[in-house]
């Protein structure tokens, strides 16, 4: 039991880790502004596709699939978590929260002052957006109710 929990706890943090990395203009298989390019002139690793210089088009397929990949181990995740008791659901979420929390404060850390002002509107824009987001899937919930 316990290493499928940890499993779970895992596979549940996956998702927040790669939403809590910068976006990359190039998609998940890299590109200018991504992991491991540096500006004009600099050759570093952009992806795990980079040797099959894939067109492209493969490269948006090729993200495409990735990205299915992605949310379907989401939803294969919270099936399995569905099924953990409410006790155990809440230490997981809240051992995910307490790290994320970590991992941003670590990260300002390393920012200078203007970078940590940019840094913190960006967590205030985000935690506004899921406001949004929270608020809008209680007024869709409330509305299927009282149609039904």
């Amino acid at each position: 039991m316990r290493k499928t929990l940890m499993a779970l706890m895992f596979a549940a943090a996956l998702p927040a880790v790669a939403m809590a990395a910068a976006p990359v203009d190039g998609g998940p298989l890299g590109g200018p502004g991504g992991p491991g390019f540096d500006g004009p002139g600099m050759h570093h690793h952009r992806g795990p596709f980079d040797k099959l210089n894939l067109t492209p088009e493969q490269r948006q397929q090729v993200g495409k699939l990735m990205g299915d990949q992605w949310h379907s181990r989401s939803e294969i995740t919270q099936k399995y978590l569905a099924k953990l008791s409410p006790a155990d659901q809440k230490a997981m979420k809240d051992e995910i929260a307490a790290k994320q929390a970590k991992t941003q404060s670590d990260v300002r850390a390393l920012l200078t002052p203007d970078q940590q002002k940019t840094f913190d509107q960006m967590q205030k824009d985000r935690e506004q957006r899921r406001a949004d987001r929270a608020e809008f899937e209680a007024w869709k919930a409330q509305k299927a109710q009282k149609t039904q």
